[in-house]
């Protein structure tokens, strides 16, 4: 595998223009990893079938080669990938102070804004592909927790950022519907665990998505200076800090056999983020050793010395883009949080530039397989992932 030396501010910057560059030329709009049944004919055929519909999206999904667009998959704007690259926009105007980046934000921001789900109370958001899960399905552009936390943390930094209120008063509705909407898992006196898309037949536990809810919440709830906001927050992140096992890890699933992912890499990542960010957003030193023991097991478990992402803890491969950018992530917000961390994201990040990013093309590459890359261009999955990690991390270098 390859090395590289550190990299300096400029190329990181240098890099972070050109994945902005890429995104600006088919503008937003691009494929997805589970996208395959934009292809309206695979749809069709699918039909109501949950296992037509996982073959189909499972087998474009796991293609080495980049066949969406031999077989009609149409490209389309994903409102999680319009959040990230807002999000990175945002970053780097804190940075720079370059207004184009300011008003290039705003205009991802005003399109997520015009173009939510519906069907729900408050504001929410879903993908723009029908999408069949293990323990669900989704129509096309059906709202879910997780896609809407990440619309609502672009939110959140676009009024902290930007001083513009109409974003605050937004993120308000979207918490009314991460709250608000089916369904209630899990509740006791303090915990609370929510579903993953908002139905009532729904018994499947995803963990991250109450992690994700607490911590948007927990944000708007110090924003808007909230104590009954900041105590549904602390009740949803607990209850998943309640099911950290002895080794500091999370299961993707509960109970964990209801999925065969075990422990992830950026699962895992978004869960101690929204541990650091509940922490920072409540003044709260509750989940602090919930936190520590976490992020040494993702450190040592979910990458190996030079960086290089593993897929889970007891799987290398394939190493994917999105488990780099999520180390770089969890590292860079570590930094912010406790002081350290820059050096694991800055060893990760030059593993994944020396390893992932093509600069003839300027895109990074989807995975990396055993003897081979997988140079498949997902807009959101490779460069809007890479672009929020890539802001993140100068941001935390810089400070």
């Amino acid at each position: 595998m390859k090395t590289l030396t550190a990299p300096t501010r400029s190329q990181c910057l240098d890099v972070l223009e050109r994945v902005f560059a890429t995104a600006r030329s088919i503008d937003y709009r691009g494929y997805s990893k589970h996208d395959a049944l934009n292809a309206r004919w695979l749809e069709v055929l699918a039909g109501d079938s949950k296992l037509r519909r996982l073959v189909a999206i499972q087998a474009v999904m796991r293609s080495p080669v980049h066949i969406r667009p031999l077989i009609g998959v149409r490209t389309a704007m994903n409102p999680k990938g319009h959040s990230l690259f807002a999000r990175a926009l945002l970053g780097r105007y804190r940075i720079t102070g370059d207004e184009r980046d300011a008003d290039e934000a705003r205009v991802l921001l005003r399109e997520l804004l015009d173009h939510p789900s519906h069907g729900f109370p408050g504001l929410s958001w879903g993908y723009p592909y029908p999408w069949q899960d293990g323990g669900f399905f989704a129509p096309r552009d059906f709202p879910n927790r997780v896609v809407t936390s990440f619309v609502g943390q672009a939110l959140l930094d676009g009024f902290e950022t930007l001083g513009d209120e109409s974003y605050l008063n937004a993120a308000r509705r979207v918490a009314t519907f991460l709250l608000e909407a089916p369904k209630t898992l899990f509740e006791d006196d303090t915990r609370r665990c929510v579903s993953y898309v908002p139905r009532d037949d729904i018994t499947w536990i995803v963990m991250d998505v109450s992690a994700l809810a607490g911590a948007f919440t927990a944000r708007l709830a110090s924003a808007t200076r909230d104590d009954a906001l900041m105590e549904q927050a602390s009740r949803l992140v607990r209850y998943v800090v309640s099911k950290q096992t002895d080794e500091g890890a999370w299961f993707y699933a509960e109970p964990p056999s209801a999925s065969r992912i075990t422990h992830d890499n950026y699962h895992t990542g978004f869960i101690l983020d929204a541990i650091a960010q509940y922490g920072e957003a409540s003044g709260s030193s509750e989940f602090e050793a919930a936190y520590a023991s976490g992020v040494r097991f993702y450190e040592e478990r979910l990458f190996e010395e030079d960086g290089a992402p593993r897929f889970m803890s007891d799987r290398r491969y394939p190493y994917d883009i999105h488990g780099a950018a999520q180390g770089i992530i969890t590292f860079s917000l570590r930094q912010r949080h406790e002081g350290r961390g820059i050096d694991v994201a800055h060893r990760v990040l030059g593993w994944t530039l020396a390893n992932m990013w093509d600069p003839r093309s300027g895109w990074f590459y989807y995975q990396k397989r055993r003897g081979m890359r997988t140079k498949i261009r997902e807009l959101r999955w490779c460069q809007g992932w890479m672009s929020f990690a890539l802001s993140m991390y100068l941001e935390a270098a810089d400070r």
